[in-house]
Parts: structure tokens; C-alpha cells; sequence
């Protein structure tokens, strides 16, 4: 008999990008982390001993990224860090220290792809406590206009995304993308989906201090009709796929591995963490479980650097 284990970095890795909204040079320090540390996130330009727990209560902003600020002084913060919390889910890492000299994550093309190989260019070694799981008791959904954001008991985890922009070239595309991941492979069918922007609104959002560092490189952009680059999407529904990982990385932030069915429609990041508030405010929701044998877990659940199912 197997049990499940948590999982953490075999050792550091290092790698440099430019962050997507303050245009600069980032240094990103990916650490091992003891049982039972999650995700925890350090500022060493600004104090280094001031670590920030990625958790649903500590994302403090969803403007354009999701954001997460240190309790006692909310000054300390990282932005950006969605892409790199789908990666470190969609590899099962549960502990680490998340290292940068920069208020934000780089943005590295636009995708989880960077930080996926990143993580697999180090491997990871199984820790010695169980691994914990939010499980899904009841169903709990949130909205904002004609937006929605759900979540429904299911034993194992899928998504389902529904967009909605009124553009051609997006139009063009799949609107509507479910993966089981039971099933489906994160790497293979997720991980590499850019983010994306209209050139339009690129001026507006530098005024107020975002995008400084956009560019072809590192997102799909578009005017009033096409899509810029001249490479074009490596998906053929790549902007309802990149929604999803997004949305992965967005629930990560709860601080478990999610045994549920998530589906939205137009939803961001505030519909997401609004998500996960109101599924930890009611302790019926939900429960936190772990397997003693594997052969009783999910499938996708089993290891997921090693099982097709996440590869």
C-alpha cells in the first residue's frame, strides 16, 4: 500500500525574465521548502524574512494579475504570480520558496511552460508527511454581472471555461474548452497557453501603471482584428485555454490541491479568489483529506510528474 505523499523541489533553480506589468528585470529563486510550508513567497529586494503564504485571504488585488501582500505590511507584495501557481500545481509541488528582487513574477512568453520546465529541470522528491486535499462537499458558485464562477463536488479535478469577447479573431477560435485531468494532460494541453491583450487598451493601462513590460514575446496581442504575432496561437482555442490556466493558478492559492469540478463563464481572477472565499467561509463546503493508499485517490492525484494524465 502507497499513500500520497507531499512534494517539494529536489533543489533550488534560478532563472531571470522581465516582469510583464513593471517592466523589470526579475531574479526568480525557486526553494525546496520544509512539510507543510505551501507555497510561501519572499521579497528579498525588500526583506527577505517577511514571507508571503499564498492563501485565498492574502490576495489583496486582481487587476489584470493576482496579487498577494504580507498581513502586517501590505507593502510587501508580489504581483503576477497565477502562471507560476498553475505550474506548481499542474507538478504537484505543494512546498517552496517562491524567491524574487522584484514586486512581481516574470512573465517569462505569457504561459506555465517556462516555470514548467524550470521545475522539471530540477525534479521533485517526495516529503514525509500526506499530501492534503480541499474536497468539494457542496456545490458553491459566486457572480458579477453575467460572470460566473462555480465549483461542484467531483472526485478528481476538471475545468470548464466559457468566453465571451465579441472579437473576430477570438471568435474565431474555441470559446468553450472542459479538460478532465483524470484524463487530459496539463502539460500537454494547458501549460503552453499565452496570456493575451488588446493593443488598444495598451496605453490606458501604462498610464496606471501596468504592461510595461508587454510585448509580442511574452503575450498574444491583438487590434481590432487580428492577432499580431506574426507566429501566430500554438493552440487552435488558446485564449479559452490560457482562461483555464489562469483559473488553475488562481485556486492554488487556497493552499491545497482542489478534489472538485470547476466551470465559469467570463470569469478573471476577482471572480476566482471571490470563489475560493466563499468556499472556505462555510465549513459544509468542504473538507480536507488525504489517501493512506493511492490505489483509493484520484487518478490524476497519483504523482502527477510521472502520470500521463498531468504530462
Amino acid at each position: 500500500m502507497t499513500a500520497l505523499f507531499q512534494k517539494t523541489l529536489a533543489s533550488d533553480v534560478k532563472t531571470t525574465g522581465i516582469g510583464m506589468h513593471s517592466g523589470r528585470k526579475v531574479v526568480l529563486h525557486l526553494k525546496p521548502a520544509p512539510v507543510d510550508t505551501g507555497i510561501v513567497f519572499r521579497r528579498v529586494d525588500v526583506d527577505a524574512t517577511l514571507g508571503i503564504k499564498a492563501t485565498a485571504q492574502a490576495v489583496t488585488d486582481t487587476r489584470m494579475a493576482t496579487t498577494i501582500s504580507h498581513a502586517d505590511n501590505p507593502e510587501v507584495r508580489v504581483l503576477t504570480i497565477e502562471h507560476l501557481m498553475s505550474a506548481l500545481a499542474g507538478l504537484g509541488v505543494d512546498n517552496a520558496f517562491v524567491e524574487v528582487n522584484a514586486p512581481e513574477i516574470p512573465i517569462m512568453d505569457g504561459s506555465a511552460t517556462s516555470f514548467v520546465y524550470l521545475i522539471m529541470s530540477v525534479g521533485l522528491v517526495e516529503q514525509s508527511a500526506l499530501r492534503q486535499f480541499l474536497r468539494i462537499k457542496q456545490s458553491v458558485s459566486v457572480s458579477d454581472g453575467d460572470k460566473t464562477a462555480r465549483l461542484d463536488p467531483y472526485f478528481g479535478f476538471k475545468a470548464r471555461f466559457d468566453i465571451d469577447f465579441d472579437h473576430p479573431a477570438i471568435d474565431g477560435t474555441g470559446n468553450q474548452f472542459e479538460i478532465d485531468f483524470v484524463e487530459d494532460a496539463f502539460v500537454k494541453h494547458i501549460s503552453r497557453a499565452r496570456t493575451f491583450g488588446f493593443i488598444q487598451d495598451v496605453e490606458a493601462l501604462r498610464g496606471v501603471g501596468l504592461a510595461q513590460g508587454g510585448s509580442l514575446s511574452n503575450a498574444i496581442v491583438l487590434d481590432e482584428y487580428k492577432i499580431l504575432n506574426p507566429e501566430g496561437l500554438r493552440y487552435g482555442d488558446e485564449f479559452v485555454k490560457h482562461k483555464i490556466l489562469d483559473a488553475i493558478g488562481d485556486l492554488y492559492v487556497v493552499g491545497y490541491p482542489i478534489l472538485g469540478s470547476y466551470s465559469a463563464f467570463k470569469s478573471g481572477h476577482a471572480l476566482n479568489n471571490q470563489l475560493l472565499r466563499a468556499v472556505i467561509a462555510d465549513k459544509e463546503c468542504y473538507e480536507i483529506v488525504t489517501f493512506d493508499d493511492a490505489a483509493s485517490a484520484p487518478n490524476y492525484a497519483l504523482g502527477q510528474t510521472h502520470n500521463q494524465a498531468w504530462m
